[in-house]
C-alpha cells in the first residue's frame, strides 16, 4: 500500500474534525484524568490535533505543549485558545527542551504511524521527555490485527438528506498497516477523506514500553478506570518512567 504525505490527513480534515467527532469519546473523563495524572505538572500531546484535550487542560491553568504535523490542524486549535504552545514537527523525532509530568496520546493517534519502527521511536521520544517518575499516557481501541484473507471493511456511516457517507478500509495482514477512507456524496460533488496508518495490539505496545525503559502502571477500559477485560472495546494505557 502506498503511504500518504501526513499532512494530507490535517489538510482534509482539519475543518470537519470537532464536528464529526463530537461525543464520540470521553472528553470529560480523559481531561479529568490526565489533569489528575499530571498533578499540575506540564502536559506534552503528540498528535494534539484541533486541541479536543489540550485546550480544556490549559484552561485549568496547566501548562501543554501539543505536536502535530499537520498545520491546519493547529490553526484550528488556534482558533479555540492561545494558551497551548504549540509545535508543528513529528511526533517520533521532535524535541522540546523540558521535562514533563505526562506525554500522551489519545484517540487511535499512534495508528497514523505507518510502521511498527516509527511506533517504537514514538514511545522513546515519550520517555525522552518524561522526568523520573513521569507518566505515558495511550489510549486506543483494542485491535486483533489483520489476519490472511481479510477482505477489508465497508459501511455506511451515516445517511442524510442529499448526503451520503461510508467509509472503506483494508488492513495488509504482514505489516497491519491500514488503508482507510471517508467519502462523502453530495449533489456538489464527492469529497474524500483518507487515513492511513499501522494498526497495534495492547501488547505489543507493552513490549514497545520496554525498549523505551517505561513500565505498565495501569490498564483500563476507560478513563474512568473501567476494569479492562475480554470484553473491552476501548484501553486507557499508563505507563511510568522509573
Amino acid at each position: 500500500m502506498e503511504e500518504m504525505d501526513p499532512r494530507l490527513y490535517g489538510a482534509r480534515w482539519a475543518e470537519h474534525y470537532d464536528e464529526w467527532h463530537a461525543g464520540l469519546m470521553d472528553d470529560e473523563g480523559s481531561v479529568a484524568k490526565l489533569a489528575e495524572l499530571a498533578d499540575g505538572g506540564p502536559l506534552l500531546e503528540f498528535g494534539v490535533g484541533t486541541g479536543r484535550l489540550a485546550v480544556p487542560l490549559a484552561e485549568q491553568g496547566l501548562e501543554v505543549v501539543g505536536v502535530d504535523v499537520s498545520e491546519d490542524m493547529l490553526a484550528q486549535l488556534k482558533r479555540k485558545s492561545d494558551k497551548v504552545t504549540t509545535i508543528v514537527g513529528d511526533m517520533t523525532t521532535v524535541r522540546v527542551d523540558q521535562q514533563f509530568a505526562v506525554a500522551f496520546i489519545a484517540f487511535n493517534s499512534i495508528f497514523v504511524l505507518p510502521t511498527q519502527e516509527a511506533q517504537v521511536q514514538l514511545f522513546r521520544n515519550a520517555a525522552a521527555h518524561l522526568r523520573p517518575g513521569g507518566r505515558f499516557v495511550l489510549e486506543t481501541m483494542v485491535v486483533s490485527g489483520a489476519r490472511p484473507g481479510d477482505k477489508g471493511t465497508f459501511r455506511v456511516a451515516r445517511i442524510e438528506h442529499d448526503k451520503l457517507t461510508i467509509v472503506a478500509g483494508m488492513a495488509d495482514p504482514a505489516t497491519q498497516f491500514h488503508n482507510g477512507v471517508w467519502v462523502i456524496f453530495e449533489p456538489d460533488g464527492t469529497k474524500f477523506y483518507p487515513i492511513q496508518g499501522r494498526n497495534v495490539t495492547h501488547h505489543e505496545m507493552d513490549l514497545m514500553a520496554q525498549l523505551a525503559g517505561l513500565e505498565l502502571e495501569h490498564r483500563w477500559a476507560d478513563w474512568k478506570e473501567g476494569t479492562f477485560d475480554g470484553n473491552s472495546t476501548m484501553h486507557v494505557s499508563v505507563y511510568r518512567k522509573p
